[in-house]
């Protein structure tokens, strides 16, 4: 990668927005929320009394937590009863928009501590690539939707931002990237889960021939940023820089540390499945033929997950400019509505669950 300024990896839109917007990932997560239970019913646990820990690694603004929160929490109630402690660690980077992930913990009318005085949740601020929980530590770890994101961008992207769109050496580094990220996330999980503990990991997915379900909605934001280079809302240079971090990986991809080493830091592939994520917009759109309110939540979903990461490849100036990011996201937003409103397609997706166990 040459030396020119990289964008930094930016967190979820803040003030909420990807609380409102982000249903994907949490229709994705739903699909594991069974996986999820039977991986609680078979975690190790002594008879004592200190506190069960969990670890949500890249828990957002918080809202998507709570449906798998909830689930874990009655099937470890019905295994240890109601009096032992159970402690819940958000875990996001420092630039998280944690004050809403904290309104959602104290307010939200489906948190999970709502009848449950024994549950004590907190919140990290730190990437899930370095330690950040002590080592055999943790009951059961959750990671939903977030470990897609790697550590870095390895290689700017010409023609486009979006890795699965990449070719020849460009896909290679990003492949390259995507192993290393996902066997350092595995290495640190392994070395803060408790032995018989489990880690499930819900991640988007590609299918073997390289499909995603996102490829139109990506295609549209790619030609929506040619346009404003064209009439110079953004600069050909601020362009050329903006890449996403998001890496969706194959089934092969995920298993490879295994087939190489099982077990893999002590970890097992307990289940392993692919689903299908039905396009809620979509099944809306076929039911009321409202093309614009179709347009509608497709924009704002990619505005509230996407829209930062390519903002920090602003110019500096502008990039710490709230005004200036407004602006650029109110523009984003508008013409990418204006172009699926045109264009309507499915977004009908593919996510991956893996359940993971550490040897006791």
């Amino acid at each position: 990668m040459s030396n020119e300024r990289a964008p930094a990896h930016g967190v979820m839109e803040g003030k909420g927005a990807y609380n409102k917007y982000a249903k994907l990932p949490a229709s994705g997560a739903a699909l594991a929320l069974p996986r999820l239970e039977e991986a609680v019913s078979r975690v190790a646990l002594d008879s004592g009394d200190l506190p069960v820990v969990i670890a949500d690694y890249g828990s957002s603004q918080g809202k998507n937590s709570l449906a798998p929160m909830q689930v874990v929490i009655k099937a470890l109630r019905q295994r240890i009863g109601q009096n032992r402690p159970i402690c819940v660690f958000h875990i996001d980077q420092p630039s998280n928009d944690f004050n809403t992930l904290f309104g959602v913990m104290d307010a939200d009318p489906d948190r999970y501590t709502l009848d449950d005085h024994n549950v004590f949740p907190g919140a990290i601020g730190r990437s899930f690539y370095e330690n950040v929980l002590p080592p055999g530590s943790v009951h059961l770890g959750w990671s939903s939707y977030a470990a897609v994101w790697l550590s870095r961008v390895p290689s700017f992207i010409p023609g486009h931002f979006m890795p699965f769109r990449s070719t020849g050496a460009v896909r290679a580094e990003f492949e390259r990237q995507g192993a290393q990220d996902w066997n350092a996330f595995l290495c640190l999980r392994a070395r803060e889960l408790r032995p018989g503990g489990r880690l499930v990991v819900v991640l988007p997915a590609l299918a073997d021939d390289g499909s995603s379900g996102f490829e139109h909605v990506m295609d549209l934001a790619n030609e929506v940023l040619s346009d404003m280079v064209a009439d110079r809302s953004i600069t050909a240079e601020e362009r050329a820089r903006m890449v996403l971090k998001s890496y969706p990986r194959r089934k092969s991809e995920l298993l490879a540390p295994f087939a190489q080493e099982s077990p893999f830091q002590g970890l097992t592939v307990e289940h392993f499945e692919m689903s299908v994520v039905p396009d809620a917009a979509w099944n809306d759109y076929e039911q009321d033929g409202n093309k614009d309110a179709f347009a509608h939540k497709h924009a704002l979903f990619f505005r509230a997950v996407f829209m930062p990461s390519l903002a920090s490849a602003l110019d500096p100036v502008r990039a710490g400019d709230a005004e200036a990011l407004r602006i650029f996201g109110d523009q984003l937003e508008a013409r990418l509505k204006s172009r699926i409103a045109r264009q309507p397609w499915a977004m009908h997706s593919l996510a991956q669950t893996i359940v993971l166990a550490k040897r006791p």
